[in-house]
């Protein structure tokens, strides 16, 4: 697969074209609407949602808890490694594949050797906690509960999640400012 760098006179249609975009941070960061606003404003593009093969286990889930226990752990790199393979399909097919999913930790530099597309981009979404905690209020779904909060998932990102990729404060920004960042910030994106 060819490796599309970024260089003077590129556009987002050559820059994305066979790629995969991994777009992360914390439950109600925008990880889904952003990920969605990217995938519409690139011309041929898929939007990889990480939680629907959480939610395809129909017997014997285990859900993620703060203190998850083996299977948890299990089912979690599973997720990953699926969404990855699905990713890497659809770029192999000449699609930029825009994953959504909470990755976070150690397990963000895993991820990052689970793709094997490049260019790969990593973006990560870090609003502060309050807008987080705004966010998460308005929601017609809970994502907190079972031993996290905003608080915790947030310092999980903040102090043990590994500086890859293009990370960015979206508390004052709206989805299309988001996604106009992500487009300009490329280079900041992109990992090896």
């Amino acid at each position: 697969m060819a490796d599309n760098a970024p260089g003077a006179g590129s556009s987002p249609d050559t820059e994305f074209a066979s790629a995969v975009v991994l777009i992360t941070g914390i439950t109600a960061a925008g990880k889904s609407t952003v990920a969605q606003a990217l995938a519409e404003r690139l011309p041929r593009a898929v939007h990889v949602r990480g939680d629907v093969f959480r939610r395809m286990i129909v017997s014997g889930r285990a859900e993620t808890l703060a203190d998850a226990d083996e299977e948890a752990a299990a089912q979690l790199r599973l997720r990953y490694r699926l969404s990855a393979s699905v990713a890497d399909t659809y770029a192999d097919e000449g699609w930029t594949a825009v994953v959504q999913d909470i990755v976070l930790g150690a397990e963000l530099v895993e991820y990052v050797s689970l793709v094997r597309t490049r260019p790969l981009y990593v973006v990560v979404l870090a609003p502060d906690r309050r807008t987080v905690t705004e966010r998460e209020a308005g929601r017609g779904k809970t994502g907190y509960g079972a031993g996290w909060t905003v608080e915790s998932l947030d310092r999980v990102l903040r102090e043990e999640t590994p500086r890859l990729g293009l990370w960015l404060d979206t508390s004052g920004l709206e989805v299309a400012e988001t996604v106009d960042t992500i487009l300009a910030g490329l280079d900041g994106a992109r990992v090896h």
